[in-house]
């Protein structure tokens, strides 16, 4: 079972989504949240494995919270709940250690989906909001400076994996575009996160594009 914290200060909203996730199977909802800093302590004391977190929250907004679960090493994933054209802070919850974001129009279907994508450690984000990431990549210019040594412990076939892995390919994805099997992307994957202590694919988007192994517009 997928144990899930839903982190809203819609109650309305916690509600619809409970009722579905709790419909399901395979997930179940633990517990719910008015704000961040419940999220955070309800978090702490539910473990749960998927924290759905709203940003525009009172006491702690849905960044700060996210910040403060990552910062506590917990083995929640934490998907974003955004309204998206409203909201410009996707680069700031990937770096805060999200590891997806969902639209709130999402359907029940996508809804249920997410939960279990990001539960199985992939990162759950969307072309659109990808060229918004990649925008503000553009915006910053200069790439930090690249940890060779870091890079260098890549393969050349790794280090191929991670360039397309930035560019939010599914691991189907990659494996057509590189004439192999979709296990072996996996298992590639798995290793490029672990070289480079990377917890997820979202964090693997960020290192390529922070580092300069992959640029915008390429």
């Amino acid at each position: 079972m997928i144990r899930v914290l839903i982190a809203d200060d819609q109650g309305m909203v916690r509600t619809g989504f409970t009722v579905f996730l709790s419909g399901q199977p395979d997930i179940e909802v633990v517990g719910e949240a008015a704000d961040g800093r419940e999220a955070v302590e309800r978090a702490a004391e539910l473990s749960p494995d998927v924290v759905l977190m709203d940003v525009r929250m009172p006491v702690m907004n849905g960044l700060e919270a996210t910040r403060e679960l990552m910062a506590r090493q917990g083995t929640a994933k934490v998907l974003i709940l955004t309204t998206f054209d409203l909201d410009d802070y996707v680069y700031e919850a990937l770096r805060a250690g999200a590891s997806g974001f969902l639209l709130k129009d999402a359907s029940a279907a996508q809804l249920a989906e997410a939960v279990r994508v990001v539960a199985a450690g992939e990162a759950l984000i969307a072309p659109a909001i990808t060229k918004r990431l990649i925008t503000e990549f553009a915006r910053m210019g200069a790439p930090r400076p690249v940890t060779g040594r870091r890079l260098d412990e890549l393969t050349e076939r790794e280090t191929e994996v991670l360039s397309l892995v930035a560019q939010a390919l599914s691991n189907q994805e990659i494996a057509e575009k590189l004439y192999v099997a979709e296990q072996t992307v996996k298992t590639h994957v798995g290793r490029v996160l672990m070289k480079l202590g990377l917890r997820d694919r979202a964090q693997a988007i960020v290192f390529a594009y922070e580092t300069g192994l992959v640029r915008p517009g390429e």
